[in-house]
């Protein structure tokens, strides 16, 4: 077992390593009735989905999961049901199916705005 410090020291060079450095979504006052939008990034305006990692920290993940074979390893993320709610779970070294789905880290699909290409309306 690690103390406080340590255990806070070392997830802090996990999240640097693992580009889990996302700001945790606000807790919804249970009184408001407002919409509540999805977060976006704001480097490149895409939607993104913030998920709490195994080791207390956040991870800003695509909405949506692409095949394995499309993802570098070291972006690869699954979505774990635990007692206490959905968390991500890097996917270190497994041996996944080409086609097994896969969440990948939106640093992976970010491309600023000012380099995306222009869209015709």
């Amino acid at each position: 077992m690690l103390c406080d410090g340590c255990w806070n020291v070392r997830a802090n060079r996990l999240a640097e390593e693992e580009g889990t450095t996302a700001t945790p979504l606000p807790e919804p006052d249970p009184d408001d009735t407002e919409w509540i939008e999805a977060p976006v990034c704001e480097q490149c305006g895409a939607a993104i989905r913030v998920w709490p990692t195994e080791y207390d920290r956040w991870v800003a993940l695509a909405t949506r999961p692409l095949p394995a074979k499309d993802v570098p390893e070291h972006h690869r993320w699954r979505l774990v049901e635990t007692p206490a709610g959905c968390v991500a779970v890097r996917l270190r070294g497994a041996r996944l199916l080409p086609d097994e789905p896969v969440y990948p880290h939106h640093q992976m699909l970010c491309v600023p705005e000012e380099d995306a290409p222009r869209r015709a309306n």
